[in-house]
């Protein structure tokens, strides 16, 4: 430990830290402009400014290192002097525009220059002005308040990993652009304007929306894939106006995806916002008493055996419980929650969950991905893995379908092909990457849905299984197997057991039912991943939010509430219980979903027993004790999943790209339309030219 004076007061600080971490100690304010602690140390506006003894001029202290017996001041009038001169060569180009500036009241540069500034300018020459770059339909620029902090070239360049951001020109002639005046393809773009302190690059959905004092802010828990990333909403009146990241260092740090921050938009399109029931084909708006009369009058006909229900990527665990507790009711072993068909077993947690954490990846040293599209899938995983390769000394292998390249990760991956029997090569020895895992002291082993939904998929599951235990990726310090989810909840769901009881179908045995007309009557509960075309045969109660495939081939709806409408638990891919807040009402007559299951049931004379939310969470935490647990990573119990067998012949499909349109409320979204049409199709076309 180095010993350090900072105002006359000693600390001890670790060998390697900064004068400016060493200030941050002891609660010592130092203004900071370009320095951004998750980001490579620029060094380049010189706002951090402070006075060491013996030296003759002051130092820049994100950059300085500590040293043993450094004494600093950082309130001293050389210090303010040297800070008024800062801002007043910061402000010399900058426009007097505050009041009409999106960054208005959460301006860094608006603050600083209030307590630290001089409260005038000696400049009286004409100031410079940059034209507007073309950074996609996401982020707006100005760039003529442009300070030059770098720390958006720098996000770019080490965080998302795309070095698509640059400066050009030098001194008082430096502009920050983008590569060829085309948009960012990163998922994670829009963080830059967190990260810009003037204004330079704001929020183009957002542009002259509100400003910050005018809006209701709610914290809660996004719902876009299954991160479990901690957000903030933003209302004004009865609209979400925004959603912003929370930090949260085990999660997402304090980044977000865009279509988590920006596929808001499509929360007030296409809503279901009153029950409807089909009459001669078409549907007709209808009473909650008549659309639970129409559902009774169907149910009297069918046997439980004859009913199915599955539960949606963004169902909440309340309702899925209550779901799950009617269906029982009604006698149907028939409960799914694997709409995508990806057959993870519930019965042990270990086998379907994140087990390293999101955290834990930075612990690893090796690494292999089998059939996950990872950027596309969970955007904070890639840059978790991303930071990862940063440290140094890190093996990634990929082994599945091809992955596009505007889509891939953006750092070194061995790709092993798409031969699935290269599991077989590597858990035989003969495979040159199991040097690699065997020499790796924490390796991981991350497991995808493009690789679960195959037919051969649980003979996958078990080979991976089997690699696991063989390169000691399970230990009792360690467990290197983790399963990468895209459903926000499904990991709660399985918790849950809201999966086949004894005697039930799985998903594909439900369809081909549905088909045969064994399964009369299906329960769908925000589930439009379906093959809806073959469901003609069966009598569809849909219930969720917006109008989308499910709603369009029901034959009874019920409108329930979006996520950011309703109180609701999630459990994240590491299997961390999380809750949502509401942060508005549901339209019009749309209810709350397990209020909706429950006064259903009561219709049915099936009564649920619980009549308010504390009385369903209780009983969640009998089901299943994890519930009891908030915003913790429990262990989950392991044991070999999956079944014997030989890999099929064949590979790995080209893996799929779709991200910004991926489910009821994205697909909706004008902004993420804007962001296919402006980012993914022009990637694609450049990827095109590129291989070309």
């Amino acid at each position: 430990m180095l010993k350090v004076t900072i105002n006359d007061q000693m600390i001890e600080v670790p060998e390697g830290y900064t004068v400016l971490q060493a200030a941050q100690i002891v609660d010592t304010e130092i203004p900071v402009f370009c320095f951004h602690q998750r980001l490579n140390i620029a060094g380049n506006c010189r706002m951090c400014l402070v006075e060491m003894k013996n030296s003759l001029k002051p130092i820049a202290s994100c950059a300085m290192p500590a040293t043993d017996g450094m004494v600093i001041y950082t309130k001293t009038e050389m210090v303010k002097k040297a800070r008024r001169g800062v801002l007043e060569f910061l402000l010399i180009n900058h426009p007097l525009d505050c009041p009409i500036c999106d960054q208005g009241g959460e301006c860094d540069l608006q603050d600083i220059t209030m307590s630290y500034g001089s409260g005038m300018s000696r400049y009286k020459e004409n100031k410079r002005a940059v034209s507007a770059k073309n950074m996609g339909p996401l982020v707006k620029t100005f760039m003529t308040r442009c300070i030059h902090c770098t720390r958006c070239i720098r996000f770019a360049k080490d965080v998302a990993g795309i070095q698509e951001l640059g400066a050009i020109g030098r001194g008082e002639h430096m502009e920050i652009t983008t590569y060829l005046d085309q948009a960012i393809t990163s998922e994670l773009s829009a963080n830059i304007i967190d990260l810009c302190p003037v204004g330079a690059l704001t929020s183009a959905p957002y542009a002259f929306k509100g400003r910050p004092w005018e809006l209701k802010s709610t914290e809660s828990i996004d719902v876009m894939d299954a991160v479990g990333s901690n957000i903030r909403i933003d209302t004004y009146n009865l609209k979400v106006m925004r959603i912003l990241p929370r930090i949260h260092e085990q999660v997402n740090e304090e980044w977000l995806s865009d279509k988590s921050r920006y596929a808001c938009d499509g929360l007030m399109k296409q809503r279901l916002d009153r029950p409807y029931i089909r009459h001669n084909g078409q549907l007709e708006p209808a009473t909650w008493s008549q659309a639970f009369k129409a559902i009774k009058d169907k149910l009297k006909t069918v046997k439980g055996s004859q009913i199915a229900a599955f539960v949606g990527d963004m169902v909440e665990s309340e309702s899925i419980l209550a779901l799950k507790d009617l269906m029982q009711a009604l006698g149907s072993p028939h409960t799914e929650c694997r709409q995508e068909g990806a057959l993870l077993s519930a019965q042990y947690r270990g086998g379907y969950l994140f087990n390293t954490s999101i955290e834990g990846l930075e612990r690893s040293d090796a690494c292999l991905i089998v059939g996950a599209n990872i950027r596309c899938d969970a955007p904070l995983i890639h840059t978790r893995l991303r930071k990862r390769y940063g440290m140094g000394d890190y093996k990634v292998a990929y082994l599945g379908g091809k992955i596009a390249k505007h889509r891939d990760l953006t750092f070194p991956v061995d790709f092993l092909g798409t031969d699935p029997h290269v599991l077989d090569q590597i858990l035989s020895g003969k495979h040159p990457f199991r040097k690699i895992l065997k020499e790796a002291k924490n390796p991981v082993l991350i497991l995808g849905m493009e690789a679960l939904t195959r037919l051969d998929a649980m003979i996958i599951l078990r080979k991976c299984g089997e690699i696991a235990e063989k390169y000691k990726m399970i230990r009792k310090d360690w467990n290197g197997f983790n399963i990468l989810h895209r459903a926000a909840n499904r990991v709660g769901a399985l918790d849950l057991g809201f999966v086949p009881g004894r005697g039930g179908l799985a998903r594909d045995e439900i369809i081909n039912s549905v088909e045969k007309n064994d399964i009369k009557v299906l329960y769908i509960h925000g589930a439009d991943e379906l093959p809806f075309d073959r469901f003609e045969k069966a009598f569809i109660i849909y219930q969720g939010h917006h109008g989308d495939r499910g709603a369009h081939r029901a034959d009874v709806i019920l409108p329930g509430a979006a996520y950011t409408e309703k109180n609701g638990t999630y459990v994240n891919m590491e299997g961390r219980v999380q809750r949502g807040i509401q942060a508005l009402q549901p339209p019009g007559d749309a209810k709350e979903d397990w209020r909706i299951i429950r006064a259903l049931s009561e219709v049915l004379d099936m009564s649920l027993p619980y009549d308010t939310l504390e009385a369903l969470r209780k009983r969640m935490e009998v089901i299943n004790p994890i519930y009891k647990t908030l915003d913790q990573v429990i262990p989950g119990d392991w044991s070999m999943v999956g079944r014997d067998g030989k890999l099929s012949k064949e590979p790995f499909a080209p893996s799929l790209n779709a991200y910004y349109m991926t489910d009821s409320i994205s697909r909706h979204s004008e902004t993420m339309a804007r962001c296919f049409h402006d980012i993914d199709i022009m990637a694609k076309t450049r990827g095109e030219l590129d291989a070309a």
